[in-house]
């Protein structure tokens, strides 16, 4: 119930569908007659949709939550293992075009887990990930993982698939119970930049001990343009990901999720 509840409020709640609503409001209260009240809606909506879309907003939104935990080289000692969580594959068209995978922002989580493959030889390499999508959930993100992970080089029998899990909740836990970490286990998390807060979190609360925060994906930059992004879809995307991360915080936190506001190292 989690699960559905949190892709529908957002649906609504996610800041690029949010300034549309209030313009289209504000054009429906205008043919209404209510003309002053439908101004200053399609007003509010315009305005925010500006702001978000040309301003460095979306990048100082993000920063806070890419920057929580720092960027690391890879530790010198071999982990227990590596976890990659999922997230940037899109397992329906993966279906659609012959199975090759397709991978959404963040397939550096990928990228990096068969690097760290390379680099650690006997450590265990996890891939997290099921459906995502709330109607459609026969193709899992494990599967297209185990394609492009091979691909990659690593060796089949080094990899754990975990394959029901639809949220970062759910990785936690099911990646638990199939692993079943020992005290002494060290463990690298690999995830995008701006999820790791929400993710250590989740990961403590569920019980694992031990993890190795390695954040990749990075969006936002140290020094943005006065004016954001080239493009108004960038500023939105950059705003709609960083809006729905402290939603997320607030709610797994309400939940019981995760084992602080906003996870620290």
């Amino acid at each position: 119930m989690f699960f559905i509840a949190s892709k529908l409020i957002f649906l609504v709640l996610r800041p690029s569908n949010a300034v549309l609503l209030a313009m289209l409001v504000g054009l429906l209260l205008r043919r209404l007659g209510r003309r002053r009240t439908g101004a200053i809606v399609f007003s509010l909506g315009l305005g925010a949709a500006v702001v978000a879309a040309w301003t460095p907003l979306g990048n100082a939104l993000i920063l806070p939550l890419e920057q929580r935990f720092p960027q690391i080289a890879p530790p010198a000692d071999e982990p227990t293992g590596v976890i990659i969580l999922g997230g940037s594959i899109d397992p329906i068209a993966t279906a659609q075009r012959g199975d090759y995978p397709q991978l959404l922002d963040g397939a550096e989580r990928l990228i990096v887990g068969a690097e760290m493959a390379r680099r650690y030889p006997n450590a265990r390499i996890v891939f997290t990930g099921g459906s995502g999508d709330i109607i459609s959930t026969e193709r899992q993100e494990s599967d297209v993982a185990l394609t492009q992970l091979t691909g990659l080089g690593v060796p089949r029998e080094r990899l754990v698939l975990e394959t029901r899990s639809r949220n970062t909740r759910e990785n936690a836990v099911f990646t638990y119970d199939i692993l079943k970490p020992q005290p002494g286990d060290r463990w690298l998390l690999v995830t995008s930049a701006w999820h790791m807060p929400r993710s250590v979190g989740v990961f403590r609360a569920a019980g694992w001990t031990g993890l190795i925060p390695y954040p990749v994906d990075y969006r936002s930059v140290l020094d943005p343009p006065w004016f954001g992004r080239n493009f108004a879809s960038e500023g939105l995307f950059l705003t709609d990901i960083a809006v729905k991360e402290y939603i997320g915080l607030v709610a797994y936190r309400f939940a019981g999720f995760t084992d602080a506001l906003f996870p620290a190292p």
